[in-house]
């Protein structure tokens, strides 16, 4: 079930255009890349809130970003970008 105020982090991270598939997310997931406010993310069901933060790797770098909004749907970079505030990435 889900709530009006929170998306599943597949979704999400498919709207912030992390990941080009959302199937891609799952692997992410699979693989013990994402961390949720600290805790390992173990289903992609996962519900996101605004303020919540993410962590997770692309490639050889560690991304920290803080969820803005959740979007209604995927749109171009210049809207995703608005989903999140980069807090650090680390080469």
């Amino acid at each position: 079930m889900s709530e009006p105020d929170a998306l599943r982090l597949d979704k999400w991270l498919w709207h912030a255009r992390f990941v080009r598939r959302r199937e891609l997310a799952a692997v992410l997931v699979a693989e013990r890349r994402v961390r949720l406010n600290g805790r390992p993310v173990a289903k992609t069901h996962q519900l996101v809130r605004p303020g919540d933060v993410l962590v997770f790797t692309e490639d050889e770098r560690i991304r920290v970003v803080r969820v803005k909004d959740l979007g209604s749907r995927r749109r171009g970079a210049a809207e995703a970008a608005a989903l999140y505030e980069l807090v650090a990435v680390e080469p």
